[in-house]
């Protein structure tokens, strides 16, 4: 039920694991629009609107949680590619103590300030009661969101990345259904919505921990494997919070973004919102290839191949500039026939729409190879262990998003906002491939050669780890003794 991604073709096994990957992210996106237009058709405009006013929000604490879980897998995938299967499961045990204080601690402290966080946002007094009544019980369901992602990021760790894709398809269709159940048929307006999302994840969740269990002896501990061990809380922590916080620092530069295009009229809001629908089902190539990536750099590192680490991002870069090439191309010719796949035709300023939209994706597409270069960069370095650069580059982006928000759309317009995620992008960059050939020479540097002792700095014992051919954390520090 594993998958080694330290022998074969990099190429190949990359393409194989992002597979999979990509089409749930697909199903995903696709999930998404049919979950709108149902809200929208049977809820009316206002209740849509009042959705939407918590996506930024929704998408800052959510994806906290998310990066937290991917970044809680990453030493799994380590220890995995080093066949230690004995620590893998002590890595595991420690994630899911930490995911339960991490889950209890955020759901706490949001519902508790999602009511003043809505009034900081100058939520419309129109829709301001749907708005909090629906981030509340999205809140509420934050455990779900943390039990599904954790498990979904250690079965990727292993190798699996099409069990965590059934049981997205599994969640999205039943919150579909559930959608249709709570509003139709309970009166349960917008909270209904929210509710279904939850239920369904959870449901989803607790199906993937049965399937855990039953199918993967590998992750089966013994009491002291179960141990809470607090050098390996602190591994975990190192490399979960700096992913955490990257995606809601991204988070913060483009609502900063959203509100200097706000101020530019409804025609440019609907344009950007649709443009960047677009772009999202555009870009999830990247992600899945990212995805990849962390596994890929993880197992590899943990096996002490660090050979195998240039030729994986050398032809995951491929793959993606290949891609972006394609997608550049494609939208030259058909970007004004996918803009109304989000468009209402019978729009007053429909062909002014259609434009600006088109605009928006081939400008956006146009720079797509650097979108492949941050997010395959990114996830390898975090694979590697040194998920504190994600801190780094989300705040590189988030800079450019407020300095493009800030002076280049008051004075540029609608032009300005066009060019804003590739300027984010290009900086993202700028930063990420230097730090990745400097995570890559740190690594060579700090190989162990036969007569060497490991000493870590949190105290794990030196026979931890093999004394040939393996590879520190990035967080511990290294004693030589020879012989």
């Amino acid at each position: 039920m594993t998958r080694n991604l330290t022998v074969g073709s990099p190429m190949r096994l990359i393409l194989g694991f992002a597979l999979p990957t990509l089409f749930g992210l697909l199903f995903q996106q696709m999930y998404n629009m049919v979950d709108t237009m149902i809200v929208g058709k049977l809820l009316g405009s206002m209740a849509l609107a009042a959705v939407g006013a918590t996506g930024s929000i929704n998408f800052l604490v959510i994806g906290f949680c998310t990066g937290v879980c991917s970044g809680f897998a990453i030493p799994v995938a380590r220890e995995m590619g080093a066949e230690d299967y004995s620590r893998m499961r002590r890595y595991v045990a420690n994630a899911a103590f930490l995911a339960v204080l991490f889950a209890l601690a955020t759901t706490v402290l949001t519902c508790l300030f999602c009511r003043t966080v809505l009034t900081i946002m100058q939520t419309p007094s129109d829709i301001y009661e749907n708005s909090l009544r629906y981030i509340f019980v999205i809140f509420l369901g934050i455990p779900a969101t943390y039990l599904y992602n954790l498990l979904a990021g250690i079965l990727r760790s292993l190798g699996d990345s099409r069990t965590p894709v059934c049981f997205l398809a599994l969640s999205s269709v039943l919150n579909i259904a559930l959608d249709f159940l709570f509003i139709l048929h309970t009166g349960m307006g917008v909270a209904g919505a929210s509710v279904a999302t939850v239920v369904s994840q959870a449901v989803s969740g607790l199906a993937c921990l049965v399937y855990v269990v039953l199918r993967f002896p590998v992750l089966r501990m013994n009491r002291e494997e179960r141990r809470l061990n607090g050098s390996i809380c602190r591994d975990l922590c190192v490399m979960g919070i700096p992913m955490g916080l990257q995606y809601s620092i991204t988070a913060i530069g483009s609502i900063i973004l959203q509100s200097a295009v706000n101020g530019l009229g409804s025609l440019c809001v609907a344009a950007v919102a649709a443009g960047a629908k677009l772009y999202m089902v555009l870009a999830c190539p990247f992600e899945a290839l990212g995805t990849a990536m962390a596994t890929y750099c993880g197992q590899n590192v943990g096996a002490g191949k660090l050979e195998r680490l240039g030729h994986g991002i050398r032809d995951c870069a491929l793959l993606g500039v290949g891609y972006a090439i394609l997608a550049a191309v494609a939208m030259a010719f058909f970007a004004p026939a996918c803009a109304m796949l989000f468009l209402d035709p019978n729009e007053g300023e429909i062909v002014t729409l259609v434009a600006m939209v088109s605009r928006y994706v081939r400008v956006s597409t146009l720079f797509f190879f650097s979108l492949a270069l941050v997010n395959i960069v990114r996830f390898s370095i975090q694979g590697m262990g040194y998920s504190v650069f994600a801190i780094l580059s989300g705040m590189m982006e988030m800079i450019a998003r407020m300095l493009t928000g800030l002076l280049l759309i008051p004075a540029f317009g609608f032009r300005a906002a066009c060019f804003a995620s590739p300027i984010a992008w290009l900086c993202a960059d700028c930063f990420l491939i230097p730090a990745c050939l400097y995570c890559i020479r740190r690594l060579y540097r700090h190989r162990i050669l036969p007569g060497e002792q490991p000493q870590e700095y949190y105290g794990r014992s030196p026979g931890a780890h093999a004394l040939s051919e393996r590879l520190r954390w990035p967080v511990l520090r290294l004693r030589r003794s020879h012989s």
